[in-house]
């Protein structure tokens, strides 16, 4: 059997500026932006630079409910994991851009990582698995 994560849905407040944080601060891929006439809605989807795996569905919050949400999709865990082949590389321009970490980098077992928030307070965390990290020699 073969199955995989195509995508996750991130609830946004706005397609437009969830669409310029993500690739204008994240340096993200815009792979579709299609309307949905029939449910008057986006169908917006991202994915990290060079990723051939998961993407991110923007899906903007159709109701009060959701709304409630944004921001708040794991009741303020880390919710969302960017892995990179260059830590300090993309820490260090993700700064200037302006991106908010919460917390600074750190050196643990299995890489390096520090935790940033989106625009909406999501928190994810940046980081370099070690080569011989069991998922990064599944995701090389």
């Amino acid at each position: 059997m073969l199955q995989s994560i195509v995508h996750i849905a991130l609830v946004v407040k706005d397609y437009d500026e969830a669409i310029a944080f993500y690739t204008k601060k994240l340096n993200f891929e815009l792979l579709e932006d299609t309307y949905q006439p029939e449910q008057n809605k986006r169908w917006v989807v991202v994915s990290p630079p060079g990723s051939s795996g998961t993407t991110i569905l923007l899906a903007r919050a159709s109701n009060s409910t959701q709304e409630e949400f944004i921001g708040n999709q794991s009741g303020g865990r880390v919710f969302l994991f960017l892995n990179t082949d260059d830590f300090w590389r993309d820490y260090n321009e993700m700064v200037s851009k302006g991106i908010d970490f919460v917390r600074e980098p750190k050196e643990a077992e299995y890489g390096t990582v520090a935790v940033f928030k989106d625009l909406y307070g999501n928190l994810w965390d940046l980081l370099q698995l070690n080569d011989d990290h069991h998922i990064a020699k599944r995701i090389k």
